[in-house]
C-alpha cells in the first residue's frame, strides 16, 4: 500500500475525515494515462472513483497466485507503479512479460495485452 518510505504517493489525494482516498485529477493523465489517445484521456477523468483506505492497509488473507499459475505484466512506462517495484513484485509470478507502456496497457495496447490473455 505504499511505495518505500510508508507516505501516499504525491498523484494521491487522501482525505484521512471520510477515509478515502483517489487520485489528483490534474495529475490522472501524465501518471497513469501518458500513452494514451488523447479521447481515452478525456474519458477516464469521468471515471475516477474514490476508495476506502482502508483497503490499503487489510492484511491479504488467501492470493490465488500462490495456488493458480500467475504471469505478471511489468509496465516499463508506468509512472504511477515504478518499474523497480514492479520487477520485485514479479519475483513470486510463475512468469513474467515486459511490455513498454504505461499504468493502463488495456487502454494504450489493447491488442498486445489480448495477444497476452490468450496466449496464457
Amino acid at each position: 500500500s505504499e511505495f518505500g518510505d510508508g507516505s501516499p504517493a504525491p498523484f494521491l489525494d487522501v482525505d484521512p475525515d471520510a477515509g478515502t482516498f483517489g487520485v489528483r485529477p490534474e495529475l490522472l493523465v501524465d501518471t497513469f494515462l501518458q500513452d494514451c489517445d488523447p479521447e481515452v484521456q478525456a474519458q477516464a477523468a469521468d471515471h475516477l472513483a474514490r476508495q476506502s483506505v482502508q483497503v490499503t492497509g487489510q492484511v491479504v488473507g488467501a492470493a490465488a497466485w500462490q495456488q493458480v499459475p500467475s504471469t505478471y505484466l511489468i509496465c516499463a512506462q508506468d509512472r504511477g507503479t515504478p518499474p523497480r517495484l514492479q520487477r520485485e513484485f514479479a519475483r513470486r509470478a510463475g512468469s513474467v512479460v515486459e511490455l513498454d507502456a504505461g499504468h493502463h496497457p488495456f487502454l494504450s495496447q489493447p491488442a498486445a495485452v489480448r495477444d497476452l490473455l490468450l496466449s496464457l
